[in-house]
């Protein structure tokens, strides 16, 4: 759908038509130029591009808004650059926050304490850290990109004191008994069941919706993670979604999981009843994440375990693993983190009664003679 303002218009001919600034004739009159498209994607791309390449230039700046300028980044800059799923994250964000809030200011005019308050308001609303630290990682890269091709003198959010990326996540993880009231719940799915699969492995629940039999190795007892699924904003019509399956975003959630003994043999018992590719099903297809949140919503009625999400089975595994003295390293690349710098940032709470531990051990080794 066109946006006020955007001067993009549907013609009687069923085109639409874009109209921006290109320049002044001799008597001070704005020249116009126009874009047509069968499309309205098609053609507010285009329009982006020409709005930062005949700008209303200041002292060698770009002169447009902030929302001209991220327009023009999402959709020129970076749009071949990224994955789909991390493009349509974007233009979320910047839809529904940034733009929003700072859409109408000048690029060039925005400073600090505009930013300042932007974060403030999103701390005021109840955003999480994490949330609203990608939106400031997001609006950051833009300004960066603007002084790397010289459209802006220097970027505003650099060097704020802005730390949430410092701070500690708050990690939920079940107890051993809800873990068990949910496991024979979920032992008793018809199908394989996606909780099964991710308090063995630690799997991401996109990962596990992508997993086909193909992708496990029996002979070898191997788990190869190379998919994962998930539903995103359709880039071409924003008011629809789509199934998207694509590699994981990182090159470390490209991994290998052994495949254990018990596993294994549900598995094997579940593929002989099996009518699809994929290993978690719906319908003789994949089962796609709004359906396994919904089975595992039910289950976890049942269970009268409270309320989560499903990334909860994953942060399950990993304190599971660390109370029975996993080492991180080997729990970093099971999870399939970046670092294990990541690992241990994540699970800092969980890790804290090992590190009780490890203390307790050395002072009773040095004090024994005392």
């Amino acid at each position: 759908m066109a946006k006020r303002g955007e001067n993009i218009y549907r013609r009687k001919d069923g085109r639409w038509e874009g109209r921006y600034k290109k320049s002044r004739n001799k008597n001070g009159q704005i020249v116009y130029g126009y874009i047509y498209g069968k499309k309205y994607s098609e053609v507010r791309e285009k329009m982006s591009e020409k709005r930062v390449y005949y700008p209303e230039m200041s002292l060698g700046t770009f002169d447009g808004t902030l929302s001209e300028w991220l327009d023009y980044w999402l959709h020129i800059a970076i749009k071949n650059q990224v994955k789909q799923s991390t493009w349509t994250s974007y233009e979320s964000k910047l839809r529904n926050h940034i733009v929003p809030f700072l859409g109408s200011k000048k690029l060039h005019l925005i400073e600090k304490k505009h930013i300042n308050t932007f974060l403030q308001h999103l701390i005021a609303e109840k955003y999480s850290e994490n949330t609203i630290q990608n939106i400031f990682t997001i609006l950051s890269s833009s300004f960066n990109y603007a002084v790397e091709t010289g459209n802006l003198v220097v970027n505003p959010c650099r060097g704020l004191p802005f730390s949430a990326q410092n701070r500690a996540r708050e990690i939920h993880a079940l107890s051993i008994e809800q873990q068990r009231k949910l496991e024979e719940l979920a032992f008793e799915e018809p199908g394989c069941s996606a909780v099964i699969i991710s308090l063995a492995t630690g799997m991401r629940i996109g990962e596990i919706c992508g997993l086909k039999w193909v992708d496990i190795d029996f002979n070898y007892g191997i788990i190869n993670v190379n998919c994962t699924l998930q539903r995103i904003p359709d880039p071409e019509n924003l008011n629809r979604t789509k199934v998207l399956i694509d590699t994981p975003k990182t090159k470390s959630s490209l991994r290998k999981i052994p495949l254990a003994k018990y596993l294994k043999e549900y598995l094997l018992e579940r593929r002989s009843t099996n009518d699809s590719d994929y290993v978690v099903s719906s319908n003789g297809s994949f089962a796609e994440p709004r359906v396994i949140n919904y089975r595992l919503q039910k289950l976890i009625k049942q269970a009268e375990i409270g309320t989560f999400h499903f990334h909860v089975l994953r942060h399950t595994f990993a304190t599971r693993c660390i109370e029975n003295n996993v080492d991180i390293s080997s729990l970093s690349k099971l999870l399939g983190h970046n670092s294990v710098k990541m690992t241990l940032d994540t699970y800092t709470d969980s890790l804290w009664e090992k590190r009780k531990e490890a203390v307790e051990i050395i002072d009773r080794l040095q004090f024994k003679e005392f």
